[in-house]
Formats: C-alpha cells, structure tokens, sequence
C-alpha cells in the first residue's frame, strides 16, 4: 500500500494478543486492551487492508501427521532473470512450504515438508530438479527444530 500507517499502542497491543493466540475472540482482546469489541474489529480491519496483517495460520505439527523431514533446499539458478518462473513452478509442488530469494551462494532459499527420506528423493529428482532455470540444489534435512516463533512487537 502506498499509505503508511504509524502503529499505535492498542494496535501493538492487539497483534501481540493475536501473535500469541490468533484464535483468541476479539471480545477477549477487548477486555484485555480496555477498548471495545468494536474498537478491536474495525483496527484489525484496517490493518488487513493495509497488508500488515495477512491471516492467520495453524501451526501444526507435521511430524504427528506422517511427515517427518523437514528439508532446507538451496537453489542455484542459471541466471538470476529466471526466478519468477522458477518460483512460479516451485509454488506448484505442495510440500514446498516456504520459498525466498535470497542474496549469497543460493539464488532461492527453500523449505520443504516430506514425509520421509524417500519422498523427499522423488520430490528433487522428478519435480525440483527438472524445473527450466534451476542449475542446481543443495539440501539440508533438519534433524530438529528447537524454536519458531513470531517476532515480539517493540
């Protein structure tokens, strides 16, 4: 958006209720910041329609639902002009969850979810890999992850 829009601290105040629950009911936020529901409803409204807020989301636990590696994918691209096709065709492949371009030895930063070692295989060699502009990947598998979470609002 071309506006700027100065945060107030009932806004801090409201995200950071919702970064740490964002299922918690507008009428909770409300008491808990001394304003009305209303107050809370028309603040959120307008944060998303400036695009500071942009959703919410689950954080699920992937490995309970059978997918047990999580893969960090380095990609080099034949020339950097090519990554708007490159993340076009990434955005295809559903157990790549995350994708950014990055400055560094990689041109594209990737996550994936898969649900073993095998699966993790296939979706490199016989997606990633054959798409047009990538020269070639690294990957890393995460054997834990100790902490993700938001950043705190200052």
């Amino acid at each position: 958006m071309a506006r700027n829009y100065e945060l107030d601290d009932t806004d801090r105040k409201i995200l950071a209720l919702l970064i740490d629950d964002a299922k918690m009911p507008y009428t909770e936020i409300a008491r808990k910041v001394h304003v009305s529901g209303g107050t809370v409803h028309v603040r959120m409204a307008r944060m998303e329609e400036l695009g500071i807020v942009q959703g919410a989301t689950l954080r699920i636990d992937y490995q309970k639902l059978g997918y047990g590696v999580i893969a960090f994918l380095g990609i080099y691209l034949l020339k950097s002009s090519m990554y708007n096709n490159v993340a076009e065709q990434l955005h295809k492949i559903p157990e790549v969850v995350n994708i950014n371009y990055t400055t560094g030895n990689y041109s594209i930063f990737a996550r994936l979810v898969c649900r073993d070692t095998q699966h993790l295989r296939d979706v490199l060699h016989d997606q990633i890999q054959l798409i047009d502009g990538i020269e070639r990947t690294e990957t890393l598998i995460s054997l834990e992850e100790s902490l993700n979470r938001p950043i705190q609002l200052q």
